[in-house]
């Protein structure tokens, strides 16, 4: 049996409109401030001050439609945000700026977040949707260079990308990117050669959200049914099932692992944040808080393992932020 679930430690209030993602940027020393990036629904990015618990700045760079991704680029400075104007946006905060410093268009009309993996000092891989329904264009960063374009074989009937998660094992290694698609098909994809190594077919409804251990090699998804799969990469690279657990509600929105690989959390459309360990997928606590959809999670990149938090962004305009497990 769970131990009763802690209260939020703080509650973040004045995004005014649903948030959809959420990105910390904690690991620089002091007196850097630890701070927390937010994009909602009415077109705005938050720089939340994690001390004073409130907004710092808000950029307005995507004509007040959704944004649904945020990232840093190797700092809190350089920022990439993503919107339903289907557009990505390169800013630049140093020094106080609040300018789009560049911006991909993507002219993809869906909402499957971009991906990104540092391949170099200053270097950067971007996944994203293309503008052919099925397809998954990589470009380098920032000199938005097409690196290529994934196109499921003929007669595969993936339907849409709906999440990817670029990834590699170290870091001179081959860069491979996880996507899950609207068939509820989970893929590996090797960038160089632009072809599928392995297709599994991890639910029957699509892949809302997907994260990926490369050191066990085990990757985790979630859709709108009541489950989650837990799917194993062999050394053939092979994709496959290695268990499913059962949830009480359906629809999962957002699911990640925490950087340490000890526990993971999920965002639920029933309004509840779930904890598990990763490596036996152990319901460890439930956190009921908001009071509608969860629409994302996002652990802190503290250096110092105490000082973890984990944030969760809703439906209800609120984003709760958590300490949970610090020491586990």
């Amino acid at each position: 049996m769970a131990l009763p679930p802690p209260d939020p430690q703080f509650v973040l209030r004045g995004a005014s409109a649903a948030v959809h993602t959420l990105h910390f940027s904690c690991g620089s020393q002091e007196p850097d401030v630890p701070i927390l990036f937010s994009g909602s629904e009415n077109g705005f990015v938050h720089v939340w001050n994690l001390k004073t618990h409130r907004v710092d700045t808000a950029l307005d760079g995507h004509g007040r439609k959704s944004v649904y991704c945020v990232e840093t680029m190797g700092g809190k400075d350089r920022l990439l945000s993503q919107g339903r104007d289907q557009r990505i946006c390169l800013w630049d905060l140093a020094e106080g700026r609040t300018s789009v410093m560049d911006y991909v268009f993507t002219e993809n009309v869906g909402f499957c977040r971009c991906s990104l993996l540092k391949v170099a000092q200053g270097r950067w891989l971007m996944a994203m949707a293309a503008k052919a329904l099925e397809e998954v264009q990589v470009l380098e960063l920032p000199s938005k260079t097409s690196v290529c374009t994934l196109k499921p074989e003929v007669g595969a009937k993936l339907g849409m990308p709906m999440c990817l998660k670029l990834w590699q094992l170290n870091c001179g290694s081959q860069p491979l990117l996880l996507a899950g698609y609207e068939d509820g098909s989970v893929v590996l994809w090797n960038l160089s050669m632009g072809k599928a190594l392995s297709q599994l077919v991890c639910h029957q409804e699509p892949v809302m959200s997907l994260d990926f251990d490369s050191e066990k090699a085990k990757g985790i998804s979630g859709s709108s049914e009541k489950v989650l799969s837990i799917w194993s990469l062999n050394e053939q690279q092979n994709l496959q099932v290695y268990k499913t657990h059962k949830l009480v509600n359906a629809g999962i929105s957002d699911i990640t692992i925490r950087p340490d690989k000890k526990i993971l959390a999920t965002a639920g459309w029933d309004h509840r944040i779930r904890i598990f360990g990763w490596k036996k997928l152990k319901p460890l606590a439930v956190l009921d808080y908001h009071t509608a959809t969860v629409h994302c999670v996002s652990f802190s990149d503290h250096t110092n393992p105490s000082e973890r938090l984990l944030a969760a962004g809703s439906k209800d305009h609120r984003i709760s932020i958590w300490s949970i497990y610090p020491q586990t």
